[in-house]
């Protein structure tokens, strides 16, 4: 990000999940049509407060790189606090999760209005800046009622392209600030989102990743109260030529069954499942305001075996959530095993401000980080022993750069000839390696 005076391009940091990636695609091309350039946008992330700082850290570096460059700041991060952001020198501007996607509040800011027009649906409203301060930029996202779909014609170096289908979320966990950054649970129609899969697979992509904040609350705000299962079901049907759909992180109990006939019965649906877990202790999770127990968890990840004995799983974790014992981690430790998850984020627990959690009692740092790094040891084990059961067999690759692609189940595979990122190769896997497969492309 080194400044040049003939740059005058616009460039999206984007931090966190996956929804922040395909967003920052229509933050960009909202910006470019606003006609800003030479400017720096940092979607951030809240979901912690290491990646609040993490945000912070490299907005001052990026200001040192590029003296003279423009730099807002949006996302979950600057939608829950703006004033953290607006206070940093390096900062010139603050917009709200709900604004970043207008290209109306990017035209304003070439010139630094005070107030924007903001198009809502049928109606348009004055939009204030937040303390009256010339530098915000953020509305109350909890008034917000839709999920604007926003069409997404490529991804800029991304062999796969995430598409959102909802936004926001109705459920309270207790160490989770996200909801206030996202506001409640909201839904595209089923019939715009097989509009873009169609744009998407006719720009070249062979797999599209449906991603949100809570997928599997698709659909409860929309007329006919449409599953996830459902629209899926519809997507497929409608767009065959999707060569494959995959999907972010789903709430187990939230499965419907028309999901679970989809996963026996569909091959373009990708069998690689990422569970919001959390935690595999009763009571911790009883603490945490999930909606599910451990056996649950035990229970879903049989089922889904016994329809496609093929799936694999992954999950987020928490560790050392306030008041866990030793016990009780020792019961989430066993789950992993147990369930054989071999794709984990996990996360030491980060108190954050406003949340019921923060103010439990805290389990020491120290522990917490020990606990974390046996829960990754315990999945990567998992992880190992899966790559090396792939030797010898043929499937089918998405190549996401050259030499380097992912299997069906979002294993990582190392090719042996260079292939055009975003194709389909078969190769069959010919050996394991320092934790690493590698495949001969075989057409």
């Amino acid at each position: 990000m080194k400044n040049n005076p003939a740059n005058k391009s616009i460039e999206v940091i984007n931090f966190g999940c996956r929804l922040n990636i395909y967003e920052g695609e229509i933050i960009k091309q909202q910006a470019k049509e606003a006609g800003l350039g030479n400017t720096l946008i940092f979607n951030s992330c809240a979901v912690t407060a290491e990646a609040e700082r993490q945000v912070r850290q490299s907005i001052r570096k990026a200001r040192k790189e590029n003296p003279d460059a423009k730099i807002i700041v949006t996302g979950c991060g600057a939608q829950i606090n703006p004033k953290q952001y607006a206070d940093m020198s390096e900062v010139d501007s603050v917009i709200g999760n709900e604004e970043k996607l207008k290209k109306d509040v990017y035209s304003s800011l070439r010139g630094g209005v005070a107030d924007v027009a903001i198009q809502n649906g049928e109606s348009s409203g004055l939009l204030r800046f937040a303390r009256n301060d010339e530098k915000i930029i953020v509305n109350d996202i909890m008034s917000v009622k839709e999920t604007a779909s926003h069409l997404v014609a490529s991804f800029e170096g991304k062999a796969r392209a995430f598409l959102q289908v909802q936004n926001g979320c109705d459920h309270r966990c207790t160490f989770c600030i996200i909801p206030y950054g996202r506001g409640n649970s909201r839904s595209v129609p089923m019939g715009e989102i097989v509009t873009q899969v169609r744009s998407l697979v006719e720009s070249g992509y062979n797999e599209i990743v449906l991603t949100g904040v809570d997928i599997s609350d698709y659909g409860k705000d929309l007329p006919g109260s449409p599953t996830l299962g459902q629209m899926c079901r519809r997507l497929l049907a409608l767009v065959p030529e999707l060569s494959r759909l995959r999907l972010s992180s789903i709430d187990a109990v939230e499965v419907d069954a028309d999901l679970l006939r989809l996963f026996a019965k569909e091959p373009r649906l990708m069998p690689h499942i990422h569970i919001s877990l959390q935690a595999g202790d009763d009571m911790v999770l009883k603490r945490m305001k999930r909606r599910h127990n451990r056996q649950d968890i035990i229970d879903f990840c049989a089922k889904l075996r016994g329809l496609r004995p093929d799936v694999v799983f992954g999950a987020d974790i928490i560790a050392g959530f306030p008041t866990e014992t030793d016990e009780m981690f020792e019961n989430t430790l066993n789950l992993v095993k147990e369930t054989g998850l071999i794709y984990l984020h996990v996360f030491p627990y980060s108190a954050r401000n406003g949340t019921p959690a923060s103010k439990m009692p805290q389990v020491a740092k120290e522990i917490r980080k020990q606990r974390a790094a046996a829960l990754r040891e315990s999945g990567e084990k998992n992880l190992q022993k899966y790559l090396k059961s792939q030797i010898g067999i043929t499937t089918q690759i998405l190549v996401e750069k050259e030499k380097l692609g992912k299997t069906l189940h979002f294993a990582e595979v190392n090719l042996d000839k260079v292939c055009e990122a975003g194709k389909i190769v078969t190769a069959r896997i010919t050996r394991y390696e320092n934790g690493n497969l590698y495949g001969e492309v075989l057409n």
